[in-house]
Formats: C-alpha cells, structure tokens, sequence
C-alpha cells in the first residue's frame, strides 16, 4: 500500500485513493497502465473483428496489423521521447531501454504504425489506403482508455485552476513543487486534469470516424480526420500541460507544433481529395477473396 496516493476534486467533493500498481506477482508489480493499454487492444481488436465483414475487411488482417502495431507503437513512442530529451539520454544511455520509469509520446507511435503499415502493405501488396482508413477508427479508442493509467500514475495534468473538477494531490503537489517548469504555479492549487480532457476528446473522435469510414468514399480521409480532430484537441490541451516536450531551448512545444502541421496537412489533403474527386476503389476482388481465405486456411 505504500504506492497509495490521495487524490482530490475539491469542487466536487471527490476523494479518492488511488494505486499505481494493481497487484504484485511475486516481486513483479503490474500497473493499472499497462494493464488498461492491454484491454485497450483487446478491445479494439474485438471492435475490428467484429466490424469486418459488414465493411468487406477481411478479418485476418486485423490480427497481422495487431502484430505489426504493438512493436511500432511501443519503439516508436520510445524513440520520440528518447529524441526529445537527447540531452539526457546521451549521458545515460542505459535509460533508454527503461521503460518501467515512463517515457513514452503518443506521436511517435502513431507515426511508426503508420510506416510500419505502409511497409506491411508493400511486402504483402495490399492497398495501404483501405488499411489505414479502416483501422485508424481504433487508435483514438485506445487512446483514451490508455489516458486512465496517466491518472493512476498521477501524470500528465495540467496548471491551476478554479475550475469544480480541478484535481489535487500529494504526486501534483510535489511535481508543481519542484519542477523548473513550475515557478509561476501554486502547489496546493488544483490542477486541469488534462488526461480526463484528452480522454474525452478521444472518444468523441472514435464515435466520429466511424460515421466517416462508413459513409467516406475518398482515400484516406478517414485517416486525415483523425489527424486533424486528434491534432485540434491535443494542440489546446497541450497548452495546459506541465509536462511537455520541447523543441531544444526554443520553448516551442514539440506536439503543439507537430499537431499544427498534421492538422494543416490534413485539411488540405480532404480539400484537395474531394475537390479532384479521388474515388475509394477498395479492396480488389481477387485480394479481397485470398486475404479471406488465408483467414479460413
């Protein structure tokens, strides 16, 4: 129990302890993070397998992506975080491999499961566009259940505020304490629970590419609204955060800036799709019938 930490909502009324880690074997603690990142796949595999059919996706290729995902997804949020702090990292380099102390960015996985999927589709001469389009819908489900083990861990919130679900506790109040970034806050304020904003905000985002991969017939916009509605809502909810990465000493925040160019990039691409009137062709029939078959082999 000496994980155990209090935590907050002194507008609302709220107390509650929370823990970390949500059981132990033997000397090995397994967190709620992990364990919410795990259902997070389990749950969206379950969504694309079941949503298959009626969208003429064949089903085996959602367990291959799955496998592709998880490594590129892992590396590729480590990469970025590592990339983000070099400095630190060049003097402890046996820290890079550490992931049990955090460390991980959200943008860097999305963008290495987005190459990783392209080469998948190369190798395998798959459409890269029916793929992408088809299982982007589930990247921001799983990212909003994934944004409940930074409550457990008590990370990611944001500055003061008055605000009734203004959260507080030991972990934010040493952070707010301590923290260079800190100087201008107050420690035993309560603080915007940018994790709750940003799970939230996913969510709406899944319920909406849905709509759009069902009635879209343009290639990739699914995908593009998924960069523009996710890259709108982390770009203001970044601002708030005390605990963003920079782009060296320039005090320009690392995802602020590379959601404005993702969104930019996205609506231009949507505006120039529809304006041209590029067709969604699918998966070819023949594909179609031997990726379906591989299923049943």
């Amino acid at each position: 129990m000496m994980n155990l930490v209090e935590v907050k909502f002194p507008g609302l009324g709220i107390d509650l302890n929370v823990n970390p880690v949500a059981f132990t074997i033997g000397n090995i603690e397994v967190y709620w993070y992990g364990i919410l990142i795990a259902f997070a796949l389990v749950l969206s595999v379950i969504l694309a397998v079941k949503h298959a059919k009626g969208l003429n996706f064949p089903e085996g290729l959602v367990y291959d992506t799955i496998l592709m995902i998880i490594p590129c997804a892992i590396i590729g949020a480590r990469l970025y975080f590592v990339a983000c702090n070099l400095e630190y990292y060049t003097k402890n380099p046996g820290e890079i491999f550490n992931l049990r102390n955090g460390g991980l960015a959200i943008y860097g996985g999305v963008i290495l499961v987005f190459i990783g999927g392209l080469v998948m589709c190369r190798i395998r001469k798959i459409p890269f566009r029916e793929l992408a389009d088809y299982c982007v819908v589930y990247l921001p489900l799983g990212q909003a259940i994934g944004r409940w083990g930074n409550f457990f861990n008590q990370e990611c919130f944001g500055t003061n505020t008055t605000l009734p679900w203004g959260m507080t506790s030991a972990t934010v109040e040493s952070y707010l304490r301590t923290s260079p970034e800190c100087t201008t806050l107050v420690s035993t304020m309560p603080v915007h629970p940018t994790f709750l904003y940003e799970s939230l905000a996913d969510l709406a985002i899944f319920f909406i590419l849905l709509y759009i991969r069902k009635h879209s017939k343009v290639p990739f916009e699914t995908s593009c609204a998924y960069f523009a509605l996710y890259g709108t809502a982390r770009f203001f909810i970044e601002g708030l955060r005390t605990d963003s990465l920079y782009i060296g000493n320039t005090g320009i925040r690392t995802s602020q800036f590379l959601s404005l160019i993702l969104v930019i990039a996205a609506l231009l691409y949507i505006a120039y799709a529809r304006s041209k009137k590029i067709g969604k062709r699918g998966f070819p029939k023949k594909l179609y019938a031997e990726l379906t078959e591989e299923k049943k082999g």
